[in-house]
C-alpha cells in the first residue's frame, strides 16, 4: 500500500545483527514465564539457503527450547530436500503463501520479471508433502482472500492440493483505502466469500482445518481463539527487521503515514526484553482492543474482538473506528451462529 520504507534495509542480516537477535531471543525466554513464536517472514526467508539456515537455526534452537515454537513463512519457490532435512532436524514448521488456483494467485504473486509464481510453488508444496517428516513439518497454506474469485474454486482447489489446513487472510486495507473488491465500509464482499467458505467447509467430510473459521466456531461455544485479529485473545507482536530494528507489526505499515514506534529501537542498541516492557510497547501492544464505542458496546465484541488493528485506521480518528471489515464479519458471524444454535445453546447477536 505505497510503504517502502524496505527498500533502505539491507538485503540479508549481518552475521552480527543474527547474533544479537538470537541472544537477546534467549534472554527474553528466560525473563518471560510463558513460551514465544518466532516466525522467519519475508521478504523470502529461504533466501539464506540451506547452510545459513542450518546454522541459524541451530543457535535459535539452543536458546529456545520447546515449547517455544519457529516456523517459516515462505513462497515455497525454494523449497529443497536440503532445507527440508534441516527444518525437520530442528523442529521447525513450515507454512506457504498460496491464495488458491492459478489465476487467482499469478494476478499478485510474480517473480521479479513479472513471471507467474503458481507451478513453481506448487511443485514446492508436492516436494514439501512427500518428505518423510511432512506431517510434522507443514502446517498448512496462508492465502489472501480475493473477494472477486469463487469460493467454490478455491475451496476445491485447496480440497484437492491435500494441504492440512488453510489460514484464510483478508486483504490490507482501511476505512480511508479501501482493500481490494470492497465497494464500500458498508458492503460485504469479504463477509459473503468466507460464508460461502464455510458451507463448504461444513459439508465436507474430510475438510483442511481453517482456522479462522474454527476460531470463530469456538468462541461462538464460549472457548478461545488463537489468530490474531479475532476474539479477545491478546497477542505481543514484535518485528526484527534486516538492519536489527524493532518494529511494530508488519501491517500497520500500510497506514498513512506507516504507523512505527517514536523510538528508534534496535538489537544493536536495546534489550529486547526491555523494549517488550516499556510504555510505548504496552500502548501498542493495549491498541489491539478496539476503543470505538460501537464496538465496545457490539454484542458481537468477544467473538469478532475487533479485528486487526491496521483495518481499523482512518485518516481522520486514527484507530479509533471500527474495523474496515466490520459489516463482513457481523454477516460471518451470524450466519454461522444461526447454524449452531439449533444444536446447542447459543443466542444470535443482532
Amino acid at each position: 500500500m505505497g510503504d517502502d520504507a524496505w527498500k533502505s534495509l539491507p538485503k540479508r542480516m549481518r552475521p552480527e545483527t543474527q547474533q544479537q537477535v538470537i541472544r537477546q531471543l534467549g534472554e527474553l525466554h528466560c525473563r518471560q514465564d510463558h513460551p514465544f513464536a518466532v516466525v522467519l517472514h519475508g521478504g523470502e526467508p529461504l533466501l539464506i539457503g540451506a547452510a545459513r539456515l542450518k546454522e541459524l537455526l541451530t543457535d535459535l534452537r539452543s536458546v529456545l527450547p520447546a515449547p517455544c515454537s519457529i516456523s517459516i513463512q515462505t513462497n515455497g519457490v525454494l523449497i529443497t530436500d536440503e532445507i527440508l532435512d534441516v527444518c525437520a532436524a530442528h523442529d521447525v514448521g513450515i507454512s506457504v503463501s498460496l491464495d488458491g488456483p492459478a489465476g487467482i494467485h499469478d494476478s499478485c504473486r510474480v517473480d521479479r520479471r513479472d513471471r507467474p509464481t503458481h507451478s513453481a510453488v506448487v511443485a514446492g508444496i508436492e516436494r514439501l508433502k512427500s518428505h518423510p517428516a511432512a506431517e510434522q513439518l507443514f502446517s498448512g497454506v496462508l492465502a489472501v482472500v480475493d473477494p472477486t474469485s469463487s469460493p467454490a474454486a478455491v475451496y476445491a482447489f485447496f480440497k484437492e492440493l491435500d494441504v492440512p489446513s488453510v489460514d484464510f487472510l483478508y486483504r490490507d486495507g482501511n476505512r480511508s483505502v479501501l482493500p481490494h473488491g470492497k465497494a464500500a465500509i458498508e458492503s460485504v464482499e469479504y463477509g459473503t466469500w468466507m460464508t460461502d467458505i464455510l458451507h463448504a467447509y461444513l459439508a465436507d467430510q474430510s475438510p483442511p482445518r481453517i482456522r479462522f473459521l474454527d476460531d470463530i466456531m469456538k468462541l461462538l461455544l464460549g472457548g478461545s481463539g488463537v489468530k490474531e485479529g479475532v476474539g479477545l485473545t491478546d497477542f505481543g507482536i514484535a518485528v526484527i527487521d534486516t538492519d536489527g530494528s524493532i518494529t511494530k507489526t508488519d501491517t500497520l505499515k500500510s497506514s498513512t503515514p506507516g504507523d512505527r514506534f517514536d523510538e528508534l529501537w534496535s538489537v544493536h542498541t536495546h534489550e529486547l526484553a526491555e523494549v517488550v516492557q516499556s510504555p510505548a510497547f504496552r500502548y501498542y501492544h493495549d491498541q489491539q482492543r478496539p476503543t470505538a464505542a460501537e464496538c465496545r458496546a457490539c454484542p458481537q465484541l468477544s467473538v469478532c474482538g475487533g479485528g486487526m488493528l491496521t483495518h481499523r485506521y482512518d485518516d481522520e480518528n486514527g484507530y479509533d473506528n471500527p474495523t474496515v471489515f466490520c459489516a463482513d464479519q457481523k454477516l460471518l458471524i451470524a450466519h454461522m451462529a444461526e447454524i449452531l444454535a439449533p444444536h446447542l445453546n447459543v443466542s444470535v447477536a443482532a
